[in-house]
């Protein structure tokens, strides 16, 4: 036998980073969804935590780009993972990736990040409600439960907008076939002419929710989708008296109202304050790698004593989320808030997220 032909193959396990990955697959789930399927060159086991999210390095329109997606498959297929996204008419990168994104294409990811995921709250009985291409998390938390034959009560409920437009709609039927601790419930908003539909429809109430899941009060409750969608489905909870420690949805999306007048308002006052500043009360922060350093005022992050000096920090939220703009460390402290962007192990090691770490004195930084 000529043992020159087979090659020991080293498998290496993802861990939050940059990684290179190439697409390997391209699957139509509906008319406006596509899932695209991503394996590295030299084996690598991509578990995450159901749930959880990475953001996509792209180059768009001669310009880098920033997106973060949820993964849509699960960890118990390791050797690959996907992600679903929905073309969106306007959206600059959704667009690019059904247009551009083929089989044999490269790219890098980073991540996994996100603290939306079932292994950090386990339950017995769990309800999934999602409502479009939201279905995207909760998808891969099913399909978890499903492949490692978990002894989890799942009720799974889904909002689209007609019956065409039910992503992953035979999987999720073959799931509810399979194994009786898992029910399917579908919900259509309206059914266009030629259409046959003799599920649920219009929205997702008080009346429709007694029925699906009688016992919603006693399950832990993953909730993903737009945000009139998920505010909705909270007001609904919470006007029963729900204990929402047990509720948890993706955070991960377009910011707010809310949260942005918030931070106009804060901005604002902030700029009056800084206008107040002394220069003693300045700190000073060093980047190591380009030898560039910059006096900034107190409250100032890390990303932006950065883009003062035109260096370039990845970033896709802007808000702790999506772990783009990890940088190290090397000498100082910083104060960081941040919305399950980076892990345990990478903040003991000395790593921030600079979008959201404050300087508390003079650091620096390698970048």
């Amino acid at each position: 036998m000529n043992t020159d032909a087979f090659i020991p193959v080293n498998t290496q396990t993802w861990v939050n980073g940059r990684h290179n990955v190439r697409c390997v697959k391209v699957i139509d789930e509906t008319w406006d969804v596509r899932t695209f399927c991503f394996m590295a060159e030299r084996p690598v086991m991509f578990f995450f935590k159901p749930g959880q999210f990475v953001t996509l390095e792209l180059e768009v329109e001669g310009r880098q780009v920033m997106r973060s997606y949820t993964i849509s498959s699960a960890p118990s297929v390791p050797y690959s993972f996907s992600i679903s996204v929905k073309r969106a008419p306007g959206g600059l990168v959704s667009n690019w990736l059904h247009d551009n994104l083929e089989e044999g294409h490269e790219l890098a990811v980073h991540g996994p990040v996100g603290q939306f995921n079932c292994i950090d709250f386990p339950a017995n009985k769990v309800l999934f409600l999602s409502g479009g291409v939201g279905i995207t998390p909760v998808m891969s938390m099913a399909r978890w439960y499903f492949d490692t034959n978990a002894d989890v009560d799942m009720a799974f409920v889904h909002s689209a907008r007609t019956a065409k437009d039910i992503v992953f709609q035979r999987e999720l039927e073959h799931m509810a076939s399979r194994i009786v601790n898992f029910t399917l419930h579908v919900i259509c908003e309206k059914v266009e002419r030629g259409q046959a539909w003799s599920g649920y429809r219009g929205y997702l109430d008080q009346a429709k929710l007694n029925m699906i899941a009688p016992d919603f009060m006693q399950r832990e409750i993953f909730c993903c989708g737009p945000t009139p969608y998920m505010k909705a489905i909270k007001a609904l909870l919470e006007s029963n008296g729900f204990d929402m420690s047990r509720y948890h949805e993706e955070s991960f999306g377009a910011t707010p109202v809310d949260v942005k007048e918030d931070a106009i308002e804060q901005a604002e006052i902030a700029q009056e304050e800084t206008d107040a500043l002394v220069q003693a009360d300045m700190v000073r922060v060093e980047f190591a790698s380009t030898g560039k350093s910059i006096q900034i005022a107190p409250g100032e992050t890390v990303h932006a004593a950065a883009a003062k000096l035109d260096l370039h920090i990845p970033k896709a939220c802007g808000m702790g989320i999506c772990g783009t703009c990890k940088v190290l460390v090397k000498t100082g402290e910083v104060t960081m808030e941040h919305n399950g962007g980076i892990t345990d192990e990478d903040v003991i090691a000395g790593y921030v997220l600079s979008c959201c770490s404050v300087p508390k004195g003079d650091v620096v930084v390698d970048f």
